[in-house]
């Protein structure tokens, strides 16, 4: 099996030091392996992407030395693939209409109780209010997946790491999946797909054999998992790398401008450059 990973940012800002860390990790593992390193253009939140932003990202990264086939996928083109998904999930009596507002699940939830957690991957952890609405239902919901009927379709709940900080092979908790996690989100308001239907869709029309991202993310890999193993497609291996943080300590974000990597191409600061401030210059 060919070794395949990707870099998948999403147009909604500049990309800083963190992205050119996760961009060049996976291009030089792909390097290493006698792989391909591709390119997906996250861009199925249509109300924050702007064009410009996917300009920037082809400009900083070839300037950055990588390359990657074409034609980029880009979310934005994939909304069948996404409804497929969604109606396999469907078909298998897993998913249902929820019309709740965010101010609807907070009083839901109710006072926090002490040792229950608040917030998993997909936000706030939604106490099921909507679970027995059938579709159809307004066009006003979101489709949300009923996580305790999935897990209970799924035996083999495992995935392998080779990233640095979770290193092995993992087998997740179904009864923690339910207490932490809860039903995820698949379709959103207004989007073609939640970023966790999304994500493991791509993943899998692009044979990605390994996932390189951020720390960040690692939550969210119990997710992925399960709607991996539900549409009956390849669970890929995880490498997720630590972030790239500021000097008080705090993660980078797309708000960072002063650490846009466009910034410093401003600023004069070469490729080699980036590379000594991320401590891959070897």
């Amino acid at each position: 099996m060919t070794f395949r990973t990707r870099f998948a940012p999403s147009p909604t800002g500049p990309l800083h030091l963190g992205h050119a860390y996760s961009a060049l990790i996976a291009a030089r593992a792909a390097q290493a392996q006698g792989g391909a390193f591709l390119l997906r253009i996250e861009d199925i939140d249509q109300s924050r992407s702007r064009s410009h932003w996917e300009d920037q990202i082809y400009d900083d990264l070839t300037w950055m030395g990588l390359a990657w086939p074409t034609p980029v996928m880009r979310q934005s083109d994939r909304s069948e693939a996404y409804q497929a998904a969604v109606g396999r999930l469907t078909d298998m009596g897993l998913t249902y209409p929820c019309v709740c507002r965010r101010s609807d699940i907070e009083a839901a939830a109710g006072a926090p109780q002490e040792g229950v957690p608040q917030f998993g991957p997909d936000g706030r952890i939604y106490p099921g209010t909507c679970r027995q609405r059938t579709f159809p239902e307004s066009s006003d919901h979101v489709v949300r997946l009923n996580m305790a009927k999935a897990l209970d379709q799924v035996d083999d709940l495992s995935f392998n790491e080779v990233g640095p900080l979770f290193t092995g092979t993992h087998n997740l908790d179904k009864a923690a999946m339910l207490r932490e996690v809860g039903d995820i989100i698949l379709v959103r308001r207004g989007m073609a797909a939640s970023y966790h239907l999304a994500v493991v869709v791509d993943d899998a029309d692009q044979a990605i054999t390994q996932v390189t991202r951020g720390a960040d993310l690692w939550e969210a890999t119990q997710i992925h998992v399960v709607l991996q193993k539900l549409l009956g497609v390849s669970t890929p291996v995880y490498h997720h790398h630590d972030l790239i943080r500021d000097d008080a300590g705090k993660r980078l974000a797309k708000r960072d401008d002063a650490r846009a990597i466009a910034t410093y191409r401003a600023e004069g600061a070469t490729p080699m450059d980036i590379l000594k401030m991320l401590g891959l210059s070897r």
